[in-house]
């Protein structure tokens, strides 16, 4: 039966689309990121998400120097399953996007399966005046004209680099030609089954917030990849708590985190990482299904 398996909850430490001005607990430094991601796994996380930022401004950055400080760290402290990010901003080349998961050669890594463009997140300008760094303005003013690109040959060079070491590749698909993608990488011998199927929903230029659209993207990962793959959910803002109570309803295990949302509920930040961790691990709990711990995550996934 569905209560009886174990769901696994990600926390995604600070990402890289919400910045300082937008919240005092957003962990900035490495040693923020490593305290905050070590109190997430005491809450209930077993796979900790990382991306990087500038000590000195919270800046997001690929730098394997700033990133190898928090992990480390964590590394020593718990047995948590690290999942280090191949993505970046527009101006980030494909070599730094992947010199952190090369050099850190973490068990799992994201992988967007396809580009995207952040329609509409300029409006978010007249909500923080004023922005601690000039590059936070800049960041949401130059979004009309970006692209987070994920072509054909980004992905594989990815695959090939970061995969050698082991690295398992987790598969984040922001709408369901992403989906497509990944059986595609499959069919050409890129990626093996079982895949790591992350489904995001409500991210500017991706699949929508609708319930129907969780049912649409599972129907279509069952058909394309039948029970070879294992799948979590994750959603931005207010959503975050709804959407993934609704996946793992569904069979999905979770994200949360302040990568994806800032708070803990209408109108009350979250103070750390694991507040958030510790509300989804509740809310599991109050529907029978147990959370995995990151050695039992380790054997669900095949790590």
């Amino acid at each position: 039966m569905a209560s009886s398996r174990k769901v696994i909850i990600t926390c995604a430490v600070t990402g890289g689309a919400h910045t300082p001005t937008m919240s005092p607990h957003l962990p900035i430094t490495p040693e923020q990121i490593a305290d905050q991601a070590i109190d997430a796994v005491a809450a209930g996380a077993a796979i900790v998400h990382f991306h990087a930022r500038n000590p000195a401004d919270g800046r997001p950055t690929p730098d394997p120097d700033i990133y190898a400080p928090a992990i480390e760290k964590v590394r020593r402290a718990t047995d948590v399953i690290v999942n280090i990010t191949t993505s970046g901003g527009p101006k980030t080349t494909l070599d730094d996007r992947i010199s952190a998961a090369l050099r850190l050669k973490p068990e799992l890594a994201s992988l967007n399966m396809g580009s995207l463009s952040p329609y509409g997140r300029q409006r978010i300008l007249d909500k923080f005046e004023p922005w601690q760094y000039d590059w936070e303005r800049e960041l949401f003013t130059a979004a009309p004209s970006r692209v987070y690109p994920n072509t054909e040959e980004m992905i594989t060079h990815t695959i090939r680099e970061v995969g050698a070491a082991g690295t398992k590749f987790e598969c984040e698909c922001y709408d369901v030609g992403h989906l497509y993608n990944v059986a595609y990488f499959a069919e050409i011998g890129l990626l093996k089954p079982p895949f790591i199927i992350q489904t995001v929903f409500g991210f500017s230029g991706g699949i929508g917030l609708e319930i129907d659209h969780i049912t649409h993207m599972r129907n279509v990962a069952d058909r394309l990849f039948g029970k070879d793959y294992h799948w979590s959910v994750l959603a931005p803002g207010k959503n975050q708590f709804r959407l993934c109570t609704v996946g793992a309803a569904m069979g999905s295990n979770v994200r949360v985190g302040m990568e994806d949302n800032l708070y803990l509920e209408r109108g009350r930040l979250a103070r750390s990482n694991a507040e958030q961790v510790a509300r989804m691990r509740t809310i599991l709990n109050l529907l029978s299904f147990d959370v995995a711990s990151p050695n039992e995550a380790r054997t669900i996934l095949g790590l």
